[in-house]
């Protein structure tokens, strides 16, 4: 089962680390993720922009496009990660080796992804 790791953390705070605090951080990420790619159950993973270069589309009768992200909240969604395991628990523990090597406060969202291919099979 493919499961999304959703990565929130307090922008400001992230975006406040020095260089060498970033590439600490990172390394303790690669950790994480170097048994999973050997493994072959690591996906995309993807660390996003920063709210500020953020568009969104709020849907209407007629759509409008706003600057910024839509909701005001404290902590935002920074990054993702795909994951193959074989059980809910499984993905828990990933996303606790997640949150051990990443400083500060924040949340880890985990849910089951169902993918769609272009002739609507769904798996």
């Amino acid at each position: 089962m493919l499961y999304a790791i959703l990565c929130y953390n307090d922008e400001a705070a992230v975006s406040a680390w020095s260089k060498d605090e970033e590439d600490r951080v990172m390394a303790q990420l690669g950790a994480v993720q170097a048994p999973l790619a050997a493994s072959g159950r690591l996906g995309p993973v993807a660390r996003l922009m920063p709210t500020t270069a953020a568009t969104t589309l709020r849907k209407g009768r007629e759509p409008v496009v706003l600057d910024g992200p839509f909701a005001e909240t404290k902590e935002q969604l920074l990054g993702f990660y795909v994951i193959d395991c074989e059980s809910l628990d499984a993905a828990l523990d990933v996303a606790r080796d997640l949150a051990f090597a990443n400083p500060g406060t924040g949340s880890y969202e985990i849910r089951p992804v169902r993918t769609f291919a272009p002739n609507n099979v769904v798996s």
